[in-house]
């Protein structure tokens, strides 16, 4: 799934691209008159949300675009609106195998495909299920190869809707320090350290990829409970998870799947794990002749050096 600094490389895309521009039409092939599933009422997947969906963003102008944990968030207005507090917002949450890709497309029977050489290209970018006709021709759409993501559109203020407003703060922030970090760890004292990073609740836009390198930066063992981690072990968690994540987005995400970035193009993450899928292959850690191991943790896989991330208490 992408985690922030796979969702922050998108929008900084779509600020480069899209702004300005108007949306003039939109097709899918996600939506059905009876959804599987209730949450799937206000997104895409029904036939009848779609239909108001397409009456709220057709001729409105892009304005800009931000993230919100692993949330893509671009932010609409029409001609007469003059604050952003008028504006449409459109939710995308690219979930376990989607991404946004922008260019010019044609479509081809049923199918949608690039009408341009290039990464867009890419087999991994074949599966396109919503396709937004902009106003100077190009397209931005959503490829998504187990149809799992979601779209839906948000009235101001965007914080209160149901789909934002239970997550927790966001670890990049300038404000988020130490303090209010080692707060929000121990909401869940009994918890395990790497399941607890990865709660959207407790902090935004930590998942599987990030805990993992997070914990080997920090020498964490994934199992640790939050309350047998000594104030020191924080900080360090703190400083790795500042690192990782920037040092990601710096990257230009992780591709290791399916993500790929606006263009189409692979990130560059992948080639610089410590710990992630490395299962079998020797510690990086200067000094440290560890391996690499693998096991479940929460029902999530964790990845972790067998020397310098030992459990401290077993409880």
């Amino acid at each position: 799934m992408p985690e922030l600094p796979e969702v922050q490389t998108t929008v900084n895309g779509l600020k480069n691209s899209l702004v300005g521009l108007k949306i003039k039409d939109i097709w899918t092939d996600l939506a059905v008159k009876k959804p599987k599933r209730k949450d799937y009422n206000d997104t895409l997947k029904s036939v009848v949300f779609f239909k108001k969906f397409k009456k709220n963003v057709i001729n409105h102008k892009i304005i800009g675009s931000s993230r919100r944990a692993k949330n893509v968030l671009i932010h609409l207005a029409n001609s007469s609106t003059k604050h952003r507090a008028d504006s449409k917002t459109i939710l995308i949450h690219m979930k376990m195998t989607g991404h946004l890709l922008y260019g010019k497309y044609k479509k081809v029977g049923d199918k949608w495909q690039p009408a341009e050489i290039g990464p867009l290209q890419d087999p991994y970018n074949r599966f396109i299920h919503a396709v937004f006709t902009l106003s100077n021709g190009k397209h931005l759409v959503f490829c998504d190869t187990r149809k799992f993501g979601k779209i839906t559109l948000l009235d101001s203020p965007i914080e209160k809707s149901p789909h934002l407003s239970s997550l927790g703060p966001e670890p990049l922030d300038k404000d988020f320090n130490l303090v209010k970090f080692s707060d929000r760890l121990f909401k869940r004292p009994n918890g395990l350290i790497k399941i607890v990073l990865m709660d959207q609740v407790i902090i935004a836009g930590i998942g599987n990829i990030y805990s993992d390198e997070i914990l080997w930066m920090a020498g964490i063992h994934p199992e640790e409970r939050v309350k047998n981690i000594p104030k020191i072990k924080i900080k360090e968690i703190f400083k790795a998870m500042k690192i990782i994540l920037k040092k990601g987005i710096d990257f230009g995400g992780d591709s290791m799947s399916d993500y790929r970035n606006l263009l189409g193009e692979k990130g560059n993450f992948q080639h610089h794990h410590n710990a992630y899928r490395r299962k079998g292959e020797h510690c990086k850690k200067r000094g440290c002749n560890g391996i690499i191991l693998r096991k479940v943790v929460g029902s999530r896989s964790a990845h972790y050096c067998s020397k310098h991330q030992k459990i401290v208490i077993r409880l």
